[in-house]
């Protein structure tokens, strides 16, 4: 393997030289870049500062224990910053795919991409990820991708610059998508983002007979959580994930502890009347869970959130509801409920509470198109269209390899 030296003389070249993140000094450069690459942007909202440090912070950032991260930062001869990319890879996640061909190689990621429109400075930043990667026996690497959850800094933006992103969604220019795929990188699938307008009787009339249907059936109930019981709402929210989800291949059980964490988080800034719960027989065997878009609220915020923003943002939050969009988060329904209207019943549930809430609009976001059982069910139970488009992107090291696009998704088998 070279030495860090020649690692980095390698990656350098008469126009840029790329340098490690290693200080606070790197890393604030790291983090200031985008805001000259999209200044003057008005739909592009400033991420915060803390939510990026995290990624790579190994005490905050589990996937450490079993991985590593990289992040460079690429000058000109001016030393301006110009680029930046980072690199990652954990075990479990690097060999979990199989390949439609029956094999598999093992895949890393690249993310955090910003840079000014210069193929070959894209070129150069892609090298060192793909390098480094290589070094520590991955075969491939998707991109832009996160360090972390699906749900936060996935995938490239390639449809929709003209709107402003959800919380942690990635912006970015339209240039970026040539630099990706010149570089050849190839679109293994699409993030749709769906958008539907709060208004009462949007719901098209099969929805309204198939939870009339419901309402006549005996055992089924469906109604908004309370923040007085989070703790049993984390139960209820885990015991259908882990029927719902977990089944999914890539997609891991979850214990009471996580459950609990999760929800706790999201404590400061829920909205009881924005998370639904269906039951039969008391049994909880649905959800669906929103949050007021926080990308509404911390525009102004430029990346910092010490105590003073945070006390801004509870007051737009609570008290101005500046927060006029949501982002939906998750949908679940038990397998064993499936075809039976569930999705219906927990969607008028809401549209009932809708002329009382003081948002505009819903998005959801990540409903990939390997998953077209959820592309149905939210264009015609929650009777949204698409509104934007992300794309993650992978790319083969060793280019004599055939490319296969992500398979449909499937139910894994156990025991």
């Amino acid at each position: 393997m070279l030495g860090l030296n020649l690692f980095y003389k390698a990656m350098s070249s008469d126009k840029h030289i790329l340098q490690e993140v290693v200080d606070a000094r790197t890393e604030r450069e790291f983090l200031d870049l985008p805001r000259k690459i999209y200044k003057g942007n008005r739909n592009w909202v400033c991420p915060l500062d803390p939510s990026i440090q995290a990624v790579f912070d190994p005490k905050k950032n589990e996937m450490f224990s079993d991985g590593e991260a990289i992040r460079w930062i690429a000058r000109d001869k001016k030393g301006e910053v110009v680029g930046r990319i980072a690199a990652f890879y954990d075990r479990e996640h690097a060999f979990l795919e199989e390949q439609p061909t029956g094999g598999g190689w093992p895949t890393g990621g690249c993310g955090f991409f910003e840079a000014i429109n210069d193929q070959e400075l894209a070129d150069q930043l892609f090298d060192a990820a793909r390098m480094w990667l290589s070094s520590r026996g991955m075969e491939a690497m998707d991109g832009p991708i996160n360090f972390g959850p699906r749900d936060s800094w996935w995938g490239l933006l390639v449809s929709g610059y003209e709107f402003q992103p959800l919380y942690e969604n990635t912006y970015n220019p339209p240039y970026y998508k040539e630099l990706f795929e010149n570089y050849g990188f190839q679109n293994y699938f699409n993030q749709h983002t769906y958008l539907r307008r709060l208004e009462v009787g949007q719901l098209s009339d099969s929805v309204y007979e198939r939870v009339k249907r419901l309402e006549e059936s005996p055992g089924y109930c469906f109604k908004h959580i309370s923040k007085k019981n989070l703790e049993q709402v984390a139960e209820d929210f885990r015991l259908v994930y882990n029927k719902a989800w977990a089944l999914f291949s890539g997609v891991k059980a979850m214990d009471r502890e996580q459950a609990f964490r999760i929800m706790n988080t999201l404590r400061p800034i829920i909205d009881e009347r924005l998370i639904y719960f269906a039951y039969y027989n008391d049994e909880p065997i649905g959800f669906f869970i929103m949050v007021p878009d926080l990308n509404r609220v911390i525009g102004s915020f430029n990346g910092k959130f010490g105590w003073w923003n945070k006390l801004r943002l509870m007051w737009a939050l609570k008290v101005a509801h500046k927060a006029d969009r949501i982002f939906g988060l998750i949908f679940g329904v038990t397998p064993e409920f499936h075809g039976k209207g569930i999705e219906a019943g927990i969607i008028r549930a809401f549209e009932k509470e809708v002329p009382k809430l003081p948002y505009k609009s819903l998005e959801l976001a990540w409903i990939g198109d390997f998953n077209p059982v959820m592309m149905r069910m939210v264009e015609s139970y929650v009777c949204a269209t698409k509104h934007k488009m992300h794309t993650t992107y992978r790319y083969l090291f060793d280019r004599t390899k055939e490319f296969h696009r992500c398979p449909r998704m499937g139910v894994k088998r156990r025991e």
